[in-house]
């Protein structure tokens, strides 16, 4: 039989089941009979005309399966932490995906870069050797012209330099 404080520890859910379960309770009946179990107890039996004993089983089911606040706010932070550690993960691996697609991205454009350098060096290297065959066959045509040309142009240079050295002491 539950005593008077499981009585007012659960009244208010007690008395909602009372009256889902006999609708003919009224809320000022319930009134005055919160807290005392016996005066309840028979104001239901001569409201219902229920068996005593079915009355106080009623009322044992709905004490030992009803839950308090505290279990209401614990079930339901329980079930919030695990959405979160839910959202959480999901959170990971979409920020783990978009750091591989990052990743791959940039090796993606590093490879590209490395592929445009390489053949701007292949390009500048095919016009320094095609320049460099050109003045060699130069060379091999004129031969004194282009002992000439090369003394004006170290002798041209020459000046140049020793106007610049003398012009900065």
């Amino acid at each position: 039989m539950v005593n008077r404080q499981q009585l007012e520890g659960k009244w208010t859910e007690i008395k909602g089941r009372l009256k889902e379960k006999w609708g003919v309770l009224t809320e000022d009946e319930l009134a005055r009979a919160e807290g005392n179990v016996e005066q309840l107890v028979g104001m239901v039996q001569r409201k219902t005309g229920q068996g005593r004993e079915d009355v106080e089983r009623f009322i044992d089911d709905v004490v030992k399966n009803s839950t308090t606040a505290y279990d209401r706010v614990a079930a339901t932070a329980s079930q919030v932490a695990s959405s979160a550690r839910e959202y959480a993960g999901q959170a990971g691996e979409a920020l783990q995906h978009g750091y591989q697609e990052a990743v791959h991205g940039a090796q993606a454009g590093y490879q590209q870069a490395a592929s445009a350098v390489q053949q701007g060096y292949q390009q500048a290297a095919q016009g320094v050797s095609s320049g460099y065959h050109e003045a060699e066959n130069a060379v091999r045509r004129n031969p004194f012209e282009s002992v000439a040309v090369s003394f004006g142009v170290g002798l041209i240079s020459g000046v140049l330099v020793g106007l610049l050295l003398k012009s900065n002491r």
